[in-house]
C-alpha cells in the first residue's frame, strides 16, 4: 500500500495488491533487459495490467503513444482518453475500441472512458500513468498535475515551453517519485545507442566536433479570423499563453476525412505555442548528442547563434539559422538546417554519422526518409563492427528496442527509464538557450547548473513567460503550496 493509500485510508483492491506485490519483487533488478521476461509482467489478467489515460489525441498520439501502448495490450490498457476537441476524442476512442474488440473480442474489454478536461480525469485513482501528447505550451502543465496525482507519465517532447517551466516539471517528479519518460524515441533506437557507446568507448579518439542537421518549417500568409468550431475548447487550448483570435490554421486541421483531419498542425509554427524546428527535432538530435558525450545532466557553456525570422505572417517561428554551442569538455556543437538531418561526431582518429535512417514518426513529418536514408555510417566500417567489451561502458539498451515498452518496464520495475525528466529536461533547455541565442545579437554565456546565463539581464529574461491563469505551471504549483500549507 502506497503512502498515499495509507494516509487516504483505502485498501488496496486486488489490482493495487498485485500490482504493487510485482514492484517489490522487481525492487532488485538491476538495469534493462534486451528482452522484458514473463515474470516481470505477469499474465495479461485484468489485475496485473497497467491502467493508461491519455491526454491529447491528435496527429502524434494516433501515431505513437495510441499506437505504442495498444502493441502491448498484454501489460498496460487504456481506460480513458481526453481531448478538448470532441471529434478527436471520439476518434481516439473509436480507434482503441476497435483495437480490442479485434484483439479480444466485443464485449471482453472495458470501454474506454472520454473526458473533455484532463484534470477530472486525473482524480481517478484506478488510472496508474497518463500518455501526454499534447501542443508544447501544454507539456510541463499536465506532466506537474500528474505527479502530484501519484501518475506515471510519458511525456511528448520538449518538455517544456520554457526553461523555467521545465526545471518545475522536474522538481515535481522528484518530489512525488513518479516514472517519467520523453518521448525522445531516438535513444530506444539500436543505431543511436551504438553510435553513442562508440563515440563514448574512444572508438574515434577525443572528440571534437558534433554537427547536427535539422529541419525547418515554412512561413506562412496572414490568416482571417474564423468562427471556433463548437466541437474544441479554444479558450482552454491556449492555456497558459495569451488570448488570440481562432483561425484554422493556429490550431489543427478541422477536415471531415480521417486523413486529413491528423495533417500537421499549424500551431507548430506558431511561436505563441513552440520555439519551431530547433526544439520540435532539436530535442531528439541534442539528446543523442548530449548521451554520446556523457552530459546529460549538464548543457552548453557557450552559445551564440544566427537565424532568420518571418516578417509577416500567423506563422513566425524562426526560418534558416546557424548554432554554435561550446561544452565544458571542449567539444563545438553546430546545429543548423544547412545540414543534412542526423549527427555527425567527429574526433581526432575518424567521424561516425548517424540518422534515424527510413523512419518517420508520422506520414506528415518535415523530412522524407529519402533524404536521411543512411541510418549508421563510419569514416572507416571497421568502428562500426567494433565490439563494446564487458567492461566499456554500455548504455541503457530499451527492450526490443521499443521506447513505449521501456516506459511500461520501467513503471513495473520502478527503475529509470532511458529518458527521464532530468536528462530530458536538459536536452530541451539546450534547445531553448539556442532559441534565446536566435534573437540575442552576440555570444552567450551559459551556466548550467544554475540554468541562468551569466551577467546578461536581456537573455534571462527570456527564460520564462508570462502565464495567463488559471492556467500554467506557475498557478498549479502555487495552488499545490496553498495546499500543502493546509
Amino acid at each position: 500500500m502506497t503512502t498515499r493509500e495509507k494516509r487516504e485510508g483505502h485498501r488496496p483492491s486486488r489490482r493495487q495488491f498485485v500490482r504493487h506485490s510485482l514492484l517489490a519483487g522487481a525492487a532488485g533488478v538491476v538495469g534493462f533487459p534486451t528482452i522484458v521476461p514473463s515474470t516481470v509482467f505477469g499474465k495479461a489478467a485484468p489485475s496485473n495490467l497497467l491502467q493508461v489515460a491519455q491526454i491529447g489525441c491528435g496527429r502524434i498520439a494516433r501515431s505513437s503513444e495510441l499506437a505504442g501502448v495498444l502493441k502491448h495490450s498484454d501489460v498496460a490498457r487504456f481506460v480513458a482518453v481526453c481531448d478538448l476537441d470532441t471529434v478527436r476524442l471520439a476518434d481516439a476512442k473509436e480507434m482503441i475500441e476497435a483495437d480490442y474488440a479485434k484483439k479480444f473480442g466485443s464485449g471482453k474489454y472495458a470501454s474506454v472512458k472520454t473526458y473533455g478536461d484532463y484534470r477530472e480525469m486525473l482524480k481517478d485513482k484506478s488510472i496508474d500513468a497518463v500518455a501526454i501528447s499534447t501542443p508544447d505550451h501544454w507539456h510541463a502543465q499536465p506532466a506537474i498535475e500528474a505527479a502530484f496525482a501519484g501518475k506515471d507519465i510519458y511525456l511528448q517532447k520538449p518538455t517544456s515551453l520554457t526553461v523555467v517551466e521545465g526545471r518545475q516539471m522536474v522538481e515535481a517528479i522528484k518530489k512525488t517519485g513518479r516514472i517519467l519518460q520523453l518521448g525522445s524515441q531516438q535513444r530506444s533506437s539500436a543505431q543511436f545507442r551504438l553510435a553513442c557507446e562508440l563515440v563514448r568507448n574512444g572508438r574515434i579518439g577525443q572528440l571534437k566536433e558534433i554537427y547536427v542537421g535539422l529541419p525547418i518549417d515554412p512561413s506562412g500568409d496572414e490568416e482571417r479570423e474564423m468562427p471556433v468550431p463548437k466541437n474544441l475548447n479554444y479558450e482552454m487550448w491556449l492555456g497558459s499563453t495569451p488570448l488570440a483570435y481562432y483561425t484554422e490554421k493556429r490550431v489543427h486541421p478541422q477536415a471531415n476525412d480521417l486523413r486529413t483531419r491528423y495533417d500537421r498542425p499549424g500551431w507548430l509554427r506558431c511561436e505563441q505555442f513552440g520555439a519551431g524546428m530547433i526544439t520540435g527535432w532539436g530535442v531528439h538530435h541534442i539528446d543523442i548528442a548530449h548521451w554520446a558525450m556523457g552530459t546529460e545532466h549538464s548543457g552548453p557553456v557557450e552559445i551564440s547563434a544566427q537565424a532568420e525570422f518571418p516578417k509577416k505572417g500567423l506563422w513566425d517561428v524562426h526560418g534558416p539559422y546557424q548554432v554554435e554551442a561550446k561544452y565544458a569538455n571542449g567539444v563545438l556543437m553546430h546545429i543548423s538546417d544547412k545540414y543534412p538531418n542526423g549527427l555527425k561526431f567527429i574526433g581526432e582518429n575518424g567521424w561516425i554519422w548517424v540518422s534515424r535512417g527510413g523512419y518517420t514518426a508520422t506520414a506528415s513529418d518535415p523530412v522524407s526518409a529519402q533524404k536521411s536514408s543512411k541510418a549508421l555510417d563510419a569514416s572507416d566500417p571497421r568502428i562500426l563492427k567494433s565490439e563494446i567489451k564487458p567492461n566499456e561502458i554500455h548504455l541503457h539498451a530499451s527492450p526490443q528496442n521499443d521506447h513505449h515498452l521501456d516506459w511500461l518496464t520501467s513503471i513495473k520495475t520502478r527503475k529509470e527509464p532511458v529518458a527521464p525528466a532530468e536528462v530530458g529536461h536538459r536536452s530541451c533547455a539546450a534547445c531553448l538557450v539556442a532559441h534565446i541565442a536566435m534573437k540575442v545579437p552576440r555570444k552567450l554565456t551559459w551556466d548550467p547548473q544554475k540554468e541562468r546565463f551569466i551577467n546578461d539581464a536581456q537573455a534571462n529574461s527570456m527564460l520564462a513567460r508570462k502565464q495567463r491563469a488559471p492556467y500554467g505551471s506557475d498557478y498549479v504549483l502555487g495552488k499545490q503550496a496553498k495546499k500543502a500549507a493546509g
